[in-house]
């Protein structure tokens, strides 16, 4: 039996906790210490991101979380940090929160609809420095 991307991103939303744009805001203003972490590619990074976010590309984040790896992301080594993944359209980000869970974070959820639909919804996008 094959799986389609579809059924695979439907999968991982399947267990993991999405919130979407409204709700997201509403957490990031009521609670300071929220990760914003960002999957998508520097190259998308670069055209704006959501406040302060981290941009680590979904393909390196299980390196960049373990605490054995010399390049590791130290300020995302602590499982107990509430962390909000986005991406574009959220496919990745729904991939890169199911990943993390498996990791062991406990505190994680994934922007439904990504920094399109943030976007959409009215919401501010930072400009980042290069």
């Amino acid at each position: 039996m094959s799986f389609t991307t579809q059924d695979l991103i439907a999968q991982a939303r399947s267990q993991i906790t999405e919130w979407d744009a409204p709700t997201a805001a509403r957490a990031l203003a009521a609670r300071k210490g929220i990760i914003l972490l960002d999957v998508r590619e520097p190259a998308e990074f670069g055209e704006g991101c959501i406040g302060n976010a981290c941009n680590i590309p979904r393909g390196v984040l299980e390196f960049k979380v373990d605490p054995g790896y010399p390049a590791c992301e130290k300020t995302l080594l602590d499982r107990q940090l509430e962390i909000l993944v986005y991406c574009k359209t959220g496919g990745r980000s729904a991939f890169a929160a199911h990943t993390l869970k498996q990791l062991g974070y406990l505190n994680v959820a994934s922007l439904e609809g990504g920094i399109e639909a943030w976007k959409s919804a009215g919401f501010d996008v930072t400009q980042v420095r290069t």
